[in-house]
């Protein structure tokens, strides 16, 4: 996992990050059947190419390379990894 969504996001999601992602690993989109039910955008870290195009483009600065995410949000990369994980089952 290259990049996380963190708690700036929540109740945010912005589709700024999603427009510019190349492989379109920023989910879910606006539509999608969970949208409405997220609080927030998640980066699926098997399609993330690490570009960092998301990065400079998010608003409220919610978006982190892993190792730079402040520690009190470290909890956000288990939320990310969570959120793929439940769909891919």
């Amino acid at each position: 996992m290259a990049y996380v969504i963190a708690e700036p996001c929540v109740g945010v999601k912005d589709l700024s990050c999603v427009e510019v992602c190349p492989v379109d690993c920023i989910h879910p989109r606006e539509g999608a059947e969970d949208y409405a039910q997220v609080q927030q955008l998640f980066i699926d870290p098997d399609e993330c190419i690490d570009c960092a195009a998301c990065e400079p483009v998010c608003p409220v600065t919610a978006i982190f390379e892993k190792d730079a995410l402040p520690p009190e949000w470290k909890k956000y990369t288990q939320m990310n990894l969570d959120y793929f994980k439940n769909k891919k089952k």
